[in-house]
């Protein structure tokens, strides 16, 4: 069985979005590990926040289970050539396409970008978000309040309405919640208040689509070692990332892939308004 980091994690503060090659240790996307098995052969995918950690790790595995991509990231330009680098090695095709998913019409940019350079568009992973640290209500500003709600859920919103108008049946959409969609951290109030915001519109969505034969799922990770982390939690929450579920350490960002592999597989095709958890042991109830 393969060995994972568990804490303690050096100190290693970041400004925020964070870079992943900054991070000790640097996480694992699957580069090496993960074995493609055509499940995904000939679709086309958009992954937002595609350019490190959980997105990185679903675009190196859509990538070697046959599918085409457009990673849509923020300004980690970097870290974007790095995903593109592994999908273009699996012999698929990379589009990137950097700006800020707050603004509504730069999301339907990305939909279109996809349509017309991929020749279509059947996967659209939602999996973008933006999460900072606060010890008390005070201290977040209503900029602040806004920002998360504009990048994690807005932008949702817009892509997805987007992306509808282009998908045939058997599509997938696939939502990235949290376990703070149902165990909310409160020094993550904004954050987690989104995260229940995604997981109720996944199971709205996937009834409201469900006659166009569209799936629509989410995915509700625990504790992940990605960017965001050193980048927006505290020294010591760092240190002792993961410590608190029953597997005593976080996922790498690897151990997600299969999940969204699985939802998007349209072998999936009676699994609509679920949420998987991945949380290393921790129940979401």
């Amino acid at each position: 069985m393969a060995t994972h980091p568990s804490p303690p994690f050096p100190s290693q503060p970041q400004p925020m979005p964070g870079r992943t090659p900054e991070m000790k240790p640097v996480p694992d996307h699957g580069e090496h590990s993960y074995r493609g098995s055509g499940r995904l052969e000939g679709r086309k995918a958009i992954i937002t926040g595609g350019d490190s950690g959980i997105g990185r790790a679903v675009a190196i595995a859509f990538a070697r289970e046959g599918a085409d991509l457009l990673i849509a990231y923020l300004d980690e330009h970097k870290d974007a050539q790095e995903t593109q680098r592994w999908v273009e090695q699996a012999g698929r095709k990379a589009v990137l396409v950097a700006g800020d998913i707050q603004d509504p019409q730069h999301c339907r940019s990305i939909i279109d970008r996809a349509v017309a350079e991929l020749g279509g568009l059947d996967i659209l992973v939602n999996n973008a978000a933006h999460q900072a640290s606060f010890h008390d209500i005070p201290d977040i500003s209503d900029q602040e309040w806004e920002l998360t709600f504009k990048v994690n859920i807005h932008a949702m919103f817009y892509l997805t309405k987007a992306a509808v108008a282009h998908m045939k049946p058997g599509s997938a959409i696939i939502n990235t919640a949290s376990i703070n969609s149902d165990n909310p951290n409160p020094t993550l109030l904004a954050y987690a208040t989104t995260k229940g915001a995604i997981q109720n519109f996944t199971a709205g969505l996937a009834q409201l689509l469900a006659e166009r034969g569209i799936r629509v799922n989410a995915v509700a990770p625990g504790p992940v070692w990605t960017p965001l982390i050193p980048s927006t939690l505290p020294a010591e929450a760092v240190e002792n990332f993961g410590k608190q579920v029953p597997m005593k350490r976080p996922a790498q960002p690897a151990e997600l892939a299969t999940t969204y592999v699985m939802l998007a597989d349209p072998l999936s095709s009676y699994v609509s308004g679920a949420t998987i958890a991945v949380t290393g042991g921790k129940p979401i109830l």
